[in-house]
């Protein structure tokens, strides 16, 4: 057997394209096809670097002797130059030219990239990492339709320490919705709250807040600033009656939770 069958045939067995092989080696996929080829063969350095890839001696990679290819080690978790842990794993089957599945992690900067991706950057229909990017995406900074993060959250659904989202929750949390220690949004509900409707300890509203300290056309609460306050206990009829004389565009469905807030506020 010669080395471009051979080559040929240790790349295939690992389920690899060119490409992917050149990505390991170094070298472009032009490159592996000319070797296979027969028309060119590698230097020793890349000789060595393919021995340890295959984990096979040279001799067995140039002269076809040692262990058949099926029966060769399954790829192991690499090393860095710096001794640390490095672990890469790309799927053979590829979606629009991207891997079905990437798996790139370690101690350094190293990114991911396919429709499922993990990495310390990943981006992916689906992305796990410290930066991820994706449909789903989780991680310490995520961005992604639906964005789970332990600091930093963008996405249509986005939780996170700091959040920002049509629906956001975290200790910081901007949105259309957001809930959070601080939450800013059309309707918001937080320790401070702030946004046209606002639900908190300390709650302002440019419509409707409810809380400890509430400021707002209509407020709700212990101590409350607005052209309508409530203080006591009202009941519901008689708090949409308001709500239709200050605010009538008001949406029913805020309208009925802040009228049951209203009507159980403590005397």
């Amino acid at each position: 057997m010669t080395f471009a069958e051979r080559l040929t045939e240790l790349r295939k067995s690992r389920g690899w394209s060119q490409e992917q092989l050149g990505e390991r080696l170094g070298v472009t996929r032009q490159t592996v096809s000319k070797w296979e080829l027969g028309s060119t063969t590698p230097e020793m350095e890349k000789l060595a670097a393919m021995s340890e890839l295959f984990g096979i001696s040279i001799d067995a990679l140039v002269k076809g002797e040692g262990a058949p290819a099926e029966e060769l080690p399954t790829e192991k978790p690499k090393r860095t130059n710096t001794g640390r842990a490095h672990f890469e794993y790309k799927s053979a089957r590829m979606v629009h030219g991207v891997p079905l599945v990437h798996v790139n992690i370690g101690l350094g900067k190293y990114k991911a990239r396919g429709i499922f991706a993990i990495g310390n950057a990943a981006m992916g229909v689906v992305a796990l990492g410290i930066a991820a990017v994706g449909v789903v995406s989780v991680g310490i900074v995520t961005v992604g339709v639906l964005s789970l993060a332990a600091f930093a959250a963008i996405g249509i659904l986005a939780s996170g320490g700091a959040a920002l989202g049509v629906f956001a929750a975290g200790g910081a949390a901007v949105g259309v919705f957001a809930v959070g220690g601080a939450a800013a949004g059309w309707f918001a509900c937080g320790g401070a709250a702030a946004g046209q409707y606002a639900f908190g300890g300390y709650a302002s509203a440019s419509d409707i807040a409810f809380g400890g300290f509430a400021q707002g056309t209509i407020a709700i609460g212990d101590n409350v600033d607005g052209e309508f306050v409530v203080t006591q206990a009202i009941s519901q009829s008689d708090f949409r009656a308001a709500v239709a004389q200050y605010l009538p565009d008001t949406p029913k469905f805020v309208v009925d939770l802040f009228a049951q807030l209203a009507e159980n506020l403590s005397q």
